[in-house]
């Protein structure tokens, strides 16, 4: 659903029907022949049709936070799934702007909901040997929905005037499994431990697990679940001097993932190859060969994560989108000029290069931009920690799509090298903060990774040693009073 979401957006805006019904000044630039090619879609509303989505993720992400906490994680899925339907709807049936954006703010509800719920959901409810694999479907079918999309966009180019509405209603379809689906999972141990239901959360784990004697795991999670109903007030434990390294890990990764530059290539991927020269069809048809990488490429982040660790897959990736951003920018600052065709040679090269950096982002930065930070924190602010990483994402989300056409005009070619300086960034915190959390209990991360760490392990030290100076004061005071 989250990937259908991102994907239909770029193909829809390229289609002619729908410019001429919504954005008749973004139809007419595109059609002059003297327009400036790196200028034909620099329209703020076009932007924010695209952006209205994550900017209403990123609020709903909060209450999402505190629904998941109190309700549980499935019926958290269940609410999502019903703002997925609602928006379609209202996208389909669009006769003006305003509810096109109504249904596009619907569903950035359900992408709040959703993206709160389901990292949670799988983390909690999978062994730690395979939680990495596991995790990552929740990306691979991201990338699943933008392939769909794309293709759904190629077939309904050419059916005029309303193919642009069946693309949008579409999106009822995943929404509809969602919502189905969401009736069928169990709720996690975690969750019903966390409300109370000691009974159900014995059953369901026995059920996942498929053996009877899961005691130990059981009185584990019960033992976490314990201390953190000490913590009252998550959000502002989440401040506290020991839980930053997690709380700075995930959000900053949320940014960089964003600043990688993917979502220039997922949200406007046909209108960039309509830049270069490539027709309405090329340009959708261009879309799609990227996306099919886009899936292969996820289904290696599956299969490998758990064996050679997050840290290896991040850095090689950065080598690789590095270089392909830097040649992308290289070629068009040559090529593409301001009213010239690119030629046919130099735009199928781009073409590979994007499929080359695709590649690199979704077996790596991509994928465990939402395993990480579903790992890191430990329960008594993990609902809350995840929200912070969530909306991050969401947010810079919302700033390229809104931006993005813009730099385009602005920057031209030189927006590649903007975000190429971003991934050296990404490279070197990825090197020198980012732990290693293969193969690691959920629970287990404080003591056996943050503690450990070369950095961040300052954080922990200063706070045992306040602490025990604290159990000395009371030891000396009770021993005064007596």
């Amino acid at each position: 659903m989250f990937g259908y979401d991102v994907g239909i957006s770029g193909g829809v805006t390229s289609m002619d029907d729908f410019l001429e019904k919504f954005f008749p000044a973004v139809y007419h630039k595109k059609h002059e022949a003297t327009e400036d090619n790196y200028c034909k879609f620099d329209n703020q509303f076009l932007q924010l049709f695209t952006s209205s989505l994550y900017l209403a993720a990123i609020v709903s992400s909060f209450i999402a936070s505190f629904f998941c906490k109190k309700f549980g994680r499935k019926p958290t899925i269940q609410a999502a799934s019903i703002f997925f339907l609602t928006g379609a709807v209202l996208n389909a049936v669009a006769v003006e702007l305003g509810m096109l954006i109504a249904g596009r703010i619907f569903l950035g509800v359900g992408v709040g909901f959703g993206n709160q719920a389901v990292p949670l959901f799988i983390s909690e409810i999978a062994p730690a040997k395979y939680r990495g694999g596991l995790n990552i479907c929740f990306q691979l079918l991201i990338t699943v929905g933008i392939l769909i999309a794309n293709l759904i966009n190629y077939a309904t180019s050419n059916v005029h005037p309303y193919g642009w509405r069946i693309s949008l209603g579409c999106a009822a379809v995943p929404a509809i499994i969602l919502a189905i689906g969401s009736l069928v999972i169990e709720e996690t141990p975690t969750s019903l431990l966390e409300r109370g239901k000691n009974e159900e959360a014995l059953r369901v784990l026995r059920k996942i697990r498929g053996v009877d004697n899961v005691d130990k795991e059981y009185a584990e999670i019960l033992n976490v679940i314990e201390l953190a109903k000490q913590v009252k007030h998550p959000f502002r434990n989440l401040m506290s001097r020991s839980n930053r390294p997690q709380l700075i890990c995930g959000t900053v990764f949320q940014f960089f993932q964003q600043f990688t530059g993917i979502n220039v290539v997922m949200f406007y991927a046909p209108v960039l190859f309509q830049t270069m020269g490539y027709g309405s069809n090329g340009s959708l048809l261009s879309a799609v060969v990227t996306d099919s990488v886009n899936v292969v490429s996820t289904f290696v982040a599956v299969f490998v994560v758990d064996i050679t660790g997050r840290r290896v897959l991040l850095i090689e990736a950065c080598i690789q989108m590095l270089a392909a951003q830097s040649i992308m920018g290289t070629i068009l600052a040559v090529h593409l000029k301001s009213a010239n065709i690119m030629p046919k040679g130099s735009a199928k090269l781009v073409v590979i290069l994007v499929c080359v950096f695709v590649s690199g982002f979704a077996w790596s930065w991509g994928p465990l931009g939402w395993l990480i930070p579903s790992e890191i924190f430990p329960l008594e602010t993990r609902s809350a920690g995840f929200f912070f990483a969530v909306s991050m994402n969401m947010f810079c989300t919302f700033l390229v799509a809104q931006a993005f056409l813009t730099m385009l005009c602005r920057m031209r070619s030189g927006i590649f090298f903007f975000f190429a300086a971003w991934i050296v960034v990404m490279a070197i915190f990825a090197i020198f903060f980012l732990p290693e959390t293969k193969g690691i209990p959920i629970d287990e991360m404080n003591e056996r990774v943050w503690k450990k760490h070369w950095f961040w392990k300052r954080y922990y030290e200063d706070s045992d040693i306040k602490k025990r100076s604290q159990e000395i004061q009371d030891k000396s005071e009770g021993g005064s009073l007596e």
